[in-house]
């Protein structure tokens, strides 16, 4: 068995000593599901590959102790796949090696990376390229008796959708035309000198922008708001939320054009539009509304799917 740093260093967190005691708790049983074993080594391989990109960049000691502190919550999510790959499995589903094949040249070409680099990355996160490839044919046999156990029965009724789009006021007004918009703002000043001093600087602020500075840099350096140490990005704003000068100011921009100085009741305001959102019309809203039900509607069969397996199921937990 191939040991990785990770678990060598928590080999020695929890007081490991010598090599045989090492290959004895490397090879420790932690669950059984019906007729095969979970070890404690397949455990940690299995939370440092689905660890987050945060949680990779934690040292090493760090990251061993949140999956210390997450071993039983992340063992009943890998009892859940072992169910589910056996469940394909006596259904008669395999995986061919084209399919797996093909699998991995899609992922190697969404990441523009060679063979080279492909099993460089593997190895870099302590996986074998066979055991890559057992790894990616139960997330394929999982994938085959979802799709038919639960996806493909999962059909939502106009009736249903009707409801959601009535039940979620939000969701319909969010269908509507809207504006992505980062500003670089000054708070209302006290009096007519102050005033003409903020006109001066905003319009050297444009200059700037025209010499080829950025506004992002800008925003983070002069902004007297709380957005403005992120650059000033406002986020998503609909049409019918806007204050009238906002608007009248975006009416005519184009995206990534910078709006001229304006001022408004809360003080002065330079804007760059970052995206126009169009309105939906009714067909997309719907489309989506479909969607979320759908999606509810599968979360709602698979849980109880999933159940139902670990009700036929022999387990027994050992962690």
């Amino acid at each position: 068995m191939r040991y990785t740093k990770a678990m060598l260093i928590i080999l020695i967190l929890f007081g490991v000593m010598g090599h045989s005691q090492a290959a004895v708790l490397l090879d420790k049983v932690v669950a059984v599901v019906n007729q095969e074993v979970v070890t404690w080594s397949e455990l940690y391989r299995s939370m440092e590959a689905d660890a987050s990109p945060q949680l990779k960049e934690l040292k090493e000691e760090e990251r061993l102790k949140i999956f210390k502190s997450n071993e039983a919550a992340y063992l009943e999510t890998l009892i859940n796949a072992r169910l589910q790959v056996q469940e394909a499995k006596n259904m008669s589903m395999s995986v061919s090696d084209d399919e797996i094949k093909e699998a991995i040249e899609s992922i190697k070409k969404k990441y523009s990376m060679s063979d080279e680099e492909f099993k460089a990355s593997l190895k870099k996160e302590g996986f074998a390229y066979e055991d890559y490839k057992k790894r990616l044919q139960d997330q394929i046999l999982i994938s085959k008796i979802v799709n038919q156990q639960v996806r493909g029965k999962v059909i939502p009724v106009e009736a249903d959708v009707n409801s959601y789009i009535a039940e979620n006021k939000d969701f319909k007004s969010s269908s509507g035309e809207g504006y992505r918009v980062s500003q670089i703002f000054f708070k209302k000043p006290k009096g007519p000198e102050e005033r003409k001093a903020l006109d001066e600087k905003a319009e050297q602020l444009i200059r700037r922008l025209k010499e080829g500075e950025t506004f992002t840099d800008l925003a983070k350096k002069y902004s007297e708001e709380p957005m403005g140490s992120t650059g000033g990005d406002l986020g998503l704003i609909m049409k019918d939320q806007l204050m009238k000068e906002f608007a009248e100011a975006l009416s005519g921009m184009k995206q990534g054009e910078v709006s001229r100085p304006f001022w408004t009741e809360r003080g002065l305001h330079i804007i760059r539009l970052d995206e126009k959102i169009a309105e939906k019309d009714q067909n997309q809203i719907r489309e989506e509304a479909q969607k979320e039900v759908g999606n509810r509607i599968f979360t709602d069969k698979y849980n109880k799917w999933i159940k139902s397996l670990r009700e036929k199921a022999f387990i027994d937990i050992r962690l």
